[in-house]
């Protein structure tokens, strides 16, 4: 089938090329000019604004967004609408809020245009071994996008989950326990780094990954991450977050589902980019105060 990628990012670009894999014909944009560029080079047929975009595509047209959430996707729906006819679909592939995607699907609908708001899981590991996609929408737009769906996921890996917004909110519940699990795993090897014991991180996490119940391609990632640095000493402990696990914890506060686990994985981002946390010297001076604890002088002391 025909269909169009913008946004050529890590994970855009990698979608484009394997849907060009299995032989679809894939239009590509992008804000600069040079990966579009480059996948032309790799068959990709170039499109340097949004009407050439529109221009390049057969009816139905399908525009898949990989952008970044927020007015980015509002600023490029509002370019293409005046382009396009009744009965193209566009698909916002991105890490949007569910609420503004059940908000586009209803806005977009009224042009007679379909909307589909993906969420896609895969990192820079589905260009090899596909992407897991959670979609949300009309099953008539579906239709219409599946021969692509097909190339993009591993066997079983994508599935109509419900309307508008089921999609996104899926992919949302998806990166909350995501935070979980990495912060789980991430105690348990500090507790293991700091051990009596000279572990061997890397042949722990294999070990692990034969047959354990906490055996996961996390795990794998972090045999893989330990026998490139078996401390970490090359990287510094700040850890992003992509806005994703905020809204989980919103969501579990709105709906009163107590959610624990996913709340403090988030603080502890947030703790990760204090190099030196103030709340921390405050309970170091209470310490003193009370109890004539020790305190460390900090480093302009």
């Amino acid at each position: 089938m025909d269909l169009a990628i913008i946004g050529l990012g890590r994970m855009g670009s990698n979608m484009a090329r394997r849907l060009m894999r299995d032989g679809h014909r894939v239009v590509v944009h992008n804000r600069s000019p040079e990966p579009i560029k480059e996948m032309e080079q790799e068959g990709a047929v170039g499109a340097y604004t949004p009407a050439s975009v529109v221009d390049r595509l057969a009816p139905p047209r399908v525009i898949w967004m990989m952008i970044p959430a927020g007015d980015p996707v509002d600023d490029m729906i509002n370019k293409l609408l005046p382009l396009l006819s009744p009965g193209d679909v566009l698909i916002d592939g991105g890490n949007s809020n569910w609420k503004d995607s059940v908000r586009r699907a209803a806005a977009v609908s009224e042009r007679g245009i379909h909307y589909l708001d993906v969420g896609t899981s895969g990192g820079i590991w589905g260009l090899e071994v596909g992407y897991c996609l959670m979609i949300g929408g009309e099953e008539a737009a579906f239709r219409i996008v599946e021969p692509a769906f097909k190339s993009l996921a591993p066997p079983d890996g994508y599935r109509l989950l419900g309307p508008s917004g089921a999609g996104h909110f899926a992919k949302m519940i998806h990166n909350g326990i995501e935070y979980g699990m990495l912060q789980a795993y991430a105690e348990g090897f500090e507790i293991l780094e700091s051990s009596p014991f000279e572990y061997d991180l890397a042949g722990l996490a294999a070990l692990w990954n034969r047959g354990s119940v906490v055996r996961s391609w996390l795990l794998e990632l972090a045999e893989r991450a330990f026998k490139e640095d078996p401390h970490l000493e090359s990287i510094r402990g700040y850890v992003e977050d992509s806005g994703e696990g905020r809204w989980t914890v919103f969501q579990a506060i709105d709906q009163d589902v107590p959610a624990p686990v996913l709340t403090l994985s988030l603080m502890t981002r947030f703790r990760s980019r204090q190099p030196d946390s103030f709340a921390a010297k405050v309970v170091a001076a209470l310490r003193r105060q009370f109890g004539g604890h020790a305190v460390q002088p900090s480093g302009g002391e």
